[in-house]
């Protein structure tokens, strides 16, 4: 898994981080159980605060999406399918926007953005 900071978004460290990571764990790329970097050796390889990568691990796992055991790290939490299937359509539902706004840029109509979605789950 890499995580990539972006220094010119207006979105804090942490919550790039934490992004990045429920993303892994939602497209499949984290599996349940998978031990994730240790608080200290992730803040070493993006050269960031230890601080900053405590926090993104408090939210994943205030989220649901990770489980942190002491002594032996934070793993991605398990048995929770329903949260996962959310994440999900959460997902689909932004990439969906996102395609939406980029339709209307295009001025394509609605009929139009059907019959493309139609035939890419046709083509799936």
């Amino acid at each position: 898994m890499e995580i990539l900071i972006a220094n010119a978004s207006d979105r804090p460290i942490y919550a790039q981080i934490a992004s990045q990571i429920q993303d892994a764990i939602l497209s499949g790329e984290l599996v349940e159980g998978q031990a994730l970097p240790s608080i200290r050796s992730l803040a070493n390889d993006l050269h960031i605060s230890v601080i900053t990568t405590k926090r993104a691990y408090a939210d994943l796992e205030e989220a649901g999406f990770i489980d942190t055991v002491q002594g032996k790290g934070s793993f991605v939490a398990g048995g929770n399918r329903e949260l996962l299937r959310e994440g999900r359509l959460k997902r689909v539902e932004e990439l969906l926007a996102r395609a939406i706004g980029e339709a209307a840029a295009a001025d394509v109509s609605a009929a139009e953005l059907h019959d493309m979605l139609d035939s890419l789950l046709e083509d799936s």
